[in-house]
This record gives structure tokens, sequence and C-alpha cells, in this order.
């Protein structure tokens, strides 16, 4: 496949992380063929590569509870799809309350979870020592065992979905950074950068760390900011 920056496209993903990589393989998945992906130096090389990688199911609102759980099911299939490695796998996760205000949430979220098919017992202290055994136990109230939680190796997940995307006509350009994002009459036209112009219809801003600087190309104020942490 030719690494030529196309003239014009339907699409532009800035970023080839996770989340990038992930749009455009799910705008391939719904049919788009015009979609380019543009890094700025290689695929999952920014924040993605030190990520944790775990995959839970469990969040405070409906919308992410549904989210999370596909993004394991879709996790689960993803090598088989593509033939990329990801390193996924099921140990499942403990969530731990230490009060009982804390152990009311974890079973209102456990009741949420029910509701979307996610797999989920409400344990005692002594439950949730045996499944880790490591685990202090005699300040506990109680936990969730969610047995089909697991984890992925983040880099390899980022290149299977890199591979779904292109195997479904998208165009990943890694070592191609955009420079400036081209707006007329106050909506975008194309994108510069340093290996030239593309005209496009819409741009999605996934630069993670950088989404700041980004979007401020296109006069838009992104709330994120970089932190150290340890």
């Amino acid at each position: 496949m030719s690494d030529a920056v196309p003239a014009q496209a339907r699409v532009v993903v800035i970023g080839g992380g996770i989340a990038g990589c992930s749009v455009a393989y799910h705008l391939a998945k719904l049919g788009w063929r015009d979609v380019v992906l543009l890094e700025r130096r290689e695929l999952s090389c920014g924040t993605t590569w030190h990520a944790a990688g775990l995959v839970g199911q469990l969040r405070a609102t409906h919308n992410l509870t549904r989210l999370a759980k596909y993004g394991a099911d879709l996790y689960e299939r993803l090598e088989a799809e593509t033939g990329q490695a990801t390193g996924f796998r099921r140990p499942g996760s403990v969530s731990l309350a230490r009060t009982a205000e804390r152990m009311h949430e974890l079973k209102r979220l456990a009741s949420m979870a029910r509701c979307f098919d996610v797999d989920v017992d409400v344990v005692t202290p002594a439950e949730a020592g045996r499944r880790w055994p490591l685990l202090r136990t005699d300040d506990l109230v109680g936990a969730l065992w969610l047995p089909r939680d697991g984890r992925t190796n983040p880099i390899d997940t980022t290149l299977a979905l890199a591979k779904g995307a292109r195997q479904g006509g998208a165009t990943l350009l890694e070592n191609t950074a955009v420079t400036a994002i081209r707006v007329a009459n106050g909506r975008v036209a194309g994108v510069a950068t340093t290996r030239g112009d593309v005209a496009c219809e819409a741009v999605v801003n996934c630069a993670g760390l950088w989404a700041r600087e980004v979007g401020r190309m296109a006069g838009v104020a992104v709330p994120l900011h970089a932190s150290e942490h340890f």
C-alpha cells in the first residue's frame, strides 16, 4: 500500500494511539472508505504504549457501562478477526468497599451492570480474599467480583485496530505530523502536514496528551492539561 499523503479525504483522524486507531477501525466498519489517520511518529508511541491495559466493564453511568462492555467484547474477538495478537485475557477483577457508603455504591453499580448482562457478584471480604490471596480483608465491608473483566496489551491491541482499519479501506500514515487545521466559512476544510495538505470534511482530534494543541489549531479550546504522575 502506498504511503503517499492523499490530497483529500472524507475525514482525517489526528493521532495514532488506541483512540485514533479505534475511530478509524469503527468508521471503516460503518462503511466509510475515505478515512485517513495521521500519526506524527509511530502508532501507539504517545501515551498508549505505557497504559496499564485494564479492561473493566463497570462504570458510573449506563452509557459508559455499555461502552466498556462493548470494548471488552471487541478485544476478545479482535485477534481472530485481524490476525494480530492482542494479549487480551479475562482474569476477572475485584472492586473493594471499606465503608458502608462505598458498599452501597458498589451494589448500585452491580444492579446497573446486570441490566447490561455484565457478570457480577456481590461478595464477602472473605470471598474477596480467596479471589486475591494477597488482599487485606479485615478492614473491608464487602466487594464486587467481575469474572469477565480483563486486561490487554495496549500496543498490540492498537496495532490490531489499525490492521482492522486498513482491512476496511482506511489509510493510516505514520511520521506525518499535522501542523495546521484549515477552516473556511466556520467549517473544517482540511489539514496541513509535514508531508503535504489534505482537504477533508471533518477532523477527529485523537491526539491525547497533545489534544489541546491540536484543538487550538482550529480555534477550539480543549479542556485538557497534562500533569506529572508516578
